[in-house]
This record gives structure tokens, C-alpha cells and sequence, in this order.
């Protein structure tokens, strides 16, 4: 990257201690406009704890995050999100009990502008908006090919319906950056296959950056440019998929000889 591009993301000796444990030390990371980036390392080597600290679910103990050149230091979850950080998780977390269209327009919250008032008399105000962002709502279905499923319930779908439901969810934010944690688990081949393709479109359709955690290494090495390895909570290595491949000490770490 050049050095006079200002990364969307960065992370600068990033750390947090849970009681006498450190979970995460000295964790450096850049993102930069329009880059897929991987964060990858063995099970609990304290990759989501980066993501829950990225995303202020967590508070870092040392250490800086600049998002989009701002200091995240005193910002909140819900501050994060409107930055333009969104998120997947895990385990899918849907309102399996809503419909999937509703799951969605949950997504455009920051929009929202009427109150309470205006939604319990459905003012004039309540009416636009609700359309307005139905609307958008279905357009960002039909981006992520779930426009005839609208409404059903999105405990109903299958599997990787629910995981393209998680990040359309995500992308109604309208984030710079969008993170990814194992989006592929509990996927069949075709559907990781599938899930490369709609990260890259993703990518290049809403023109944004993208981390990803991820144990699929054929998906990581696939669509990542840059990968950074996390060991024992510390940064063991960062590079392309090339150099990540050929690096003895991600080898006998984590990928296995």
C-alpha cells in the first residue's frame, strides 16, 4: 500500500487483560479503501477479542484505533456503528423470529428519525420514512438475491440464506468497513464457494473495506490480499497469502507442515 493512503483502519499496540490474563498484546493492524484483509490463527488465539475490541464491545486496555483517522477512544458501540463499522458474527445472529425484510429495515436504525409519538399515530413523518426505507430494504434484498424470501421469517431460511441475510443486514448500515467473523461456518462447499464470490462482489459493488476471520484457508488465501496471523494473542505474522503460505512460523503454528 502506499504509504501516503490513509488507511480506513488502524490499529496501533492494541491489548486487553481480563483480570490477571492478557487475552491480546501489542496487536498492530492496517485496512486500507477497498481491501479485503484476513485475520486468521488457531482457536483461541483471540481474534474475535480484536473484533469485540474493534467494535467497542470490549474496551481495549492499551493501545490506539483510528477509524477513518478518528480516535475510537471514547466512542460507544452504537457510535462505532454510525462511524461506519458493521459487523457479522459467528453464530448467525438473526431475529429468527422476524421476517427477513424486517431484518433489514432493523438495519437502517441510524435513518431513522421519527419518535415514538410518531409511530404509535403513524404521522405523516412515520409514513414516509417506513416507506422510504421498505424500499431500500428490498433493494438491498435483490443485491443479495433474497427479494422473493421478503417475507418470510428468517428463522425459516436455510443456512446460507441466513448467513447472506446476516451481512445484507450489515451492509443496510452503510459501513466503510464491514466485518467478518467465520463466515463461512457450518458451510458446504458450494456455499463457501458461493460466499467468495459475495464477498467480492460485496467489496466492489458498496466500494468497501472488509476484515475477515476465518478458518477456511482455500476461502482466506482466495479472496484476501493481505493476511495478518494471530498466535497466543500477539501478531506472529502479516503478508500476502504467498508469504503467509511459505512462513515457517505460521506453518508450524497454525496451517501445519
Amino acid at each position: 500500500m502506499s504509504e501516503n493512503k490513509i488507511p480506513v483502519l488502524e490499529v496501533i499496540d492494541l491489548g486487553i487483560d481480563f483480570g490477571g490474563l492478557t487475552a491480546v498484546n501489542d496487536f498492530s493492524l492496517q485496512v486500507f479503501s477497498e481491501e479485503i484483509v484476513g485475520l486468521i490463527g488457531p482457536n483461541g488465539a483471540g481474534k474475535t477479542t480484536v473484533f469485540n475490541m474493534l467494535t467497542k464491545v470490549y474496551q481495549p486496555s492499551r493501545g490506539t484505533i483510528r477509524f477513518l483517522g478518528q480516535d475510537t477512544e471514547k466512542l460507544t458501540v452504537v457510535e462505532m456503528n454510525k462511524a461506519g463499522i458493521a459487523r457479522t458474527f459467528q453464530n448467525i445472529r438473526l431475529f429468527s423470529n422476524m421476517s427477513v425484510i424486517d431484518n433489514v429495515k432493523i438495519g437502517m436504525h441510524n435513518k431513522i428519525t421519527y419518535n415514538n409519538a410518531d409511530a404509535v399515530f403513524r404521522t405523516p413523518k412515520f409514513r414516509e420514512q417506513e416507506a422510504k426505507t421498505t424500499e431500500e430494504a428490498m433493494e438491498i434484498l435483490k443485491i443479495f438475491g433474497l427479494e422473493k424470501n421478503a417475507n418470510l421469517i428468517a428463522g425459516n431460511l436455510p443456512y446460507g440464506a441466513q448467513r447472506r441475510l446476516e451481512i445484507a443486514r450489515a451492509m443496510a448500515t452503510e459501513p466503510k468497513l464491514l466485518l467478518l467473523d467465520e463466515p463461512a461456518a457450518g458451510m458446504n462447499p458450494q456455499e463457501t464457494a458461493d460466499l467468495m464470490d459475495m464477498i467480492r462482489f460485496v467489496r466492489d459493488h458498496f466500494r468497501i473495506a472488509i476484515l475477515l476471520i476465518e478458518h477456511d484457508m482455500k476461502l482466506v488465501m482466495g479472496i484476501c490480499e493481505r493476511i495478518s496471523v494471530l498466535n497466543y494473542g500477539m501478531l506472529l505474522a502479516e503478508g500476502t497469502p504467498a508469504e503467509i503460505q511459505a512462513n515457517p512460523q505460521v506453518i508450524k503454528a497454525y496451517l501445519g507442515e
